[in-house]
């Protein structure tokens, strides 16, 4: 059985395809870097639209906080642009947001590295420690 797709879907994954376009040879703030347009999330009465990004390579909550303001600001100018490309009746209102589920992916792999890493170097131990107590001095293995 086939995956149903509402309008709302289609909407947001060509808005996602042309705000990416746009971000990156429109929009001319350099307070905007390397921005990854990940997601959009359109309403079902397609009047507003959620648009989350990463910025790639940019840790600093300060740089973030500022990035995000400025694409915020840029919203009017980009949902114009969108008009243009989009055969739409209206456009829906851009609000962006910061996606952090990239970062916490990557804090979490990096734990589970950490855990991995730590549970092979005890093993290690407790194998060479074994070793050492099976082999005394005047004892006879079978």
């Amino acid at each position: 059985m086939a995956k149903e797709f509402h309008r709302a879907d289609r909407v947001a994954d060509a808005m996602r395809r042309e705000l990416a376009r746009l971000i990156q040879h429109e929009v001319r703030d350099p307070r905007v870097g390397m921005v990854n347009v990940n997601d959009v999330e359109v309403s079902r009465d397609l009047a507003t639209a959620k648009v989350f990004v990463t910025l790639v390579g940019e840790d600093d909550r300060s740089k973030i906080d500022i990035c995000m303001t400025a694409l915020n600001k840029a919203a009017g100018f980009l949902r114009t642009q969108l008009a243009k490309e989009i055969q739409m009746r209206s456009i829906p209102r851009l609000h962006f947001r910061y996606d952090e589920t990239s970062v916490r992916g990557q804090h979490l792999s990096a734990l589970i590295d950490k855990a991995v890493q730590s549970d092979q170097h005890k093993s290690e131990e407790d194998t060479d420690h074994d070793s050492e107590s099976d082999n005394k001095p005047g004892e006879q293995n079978d």
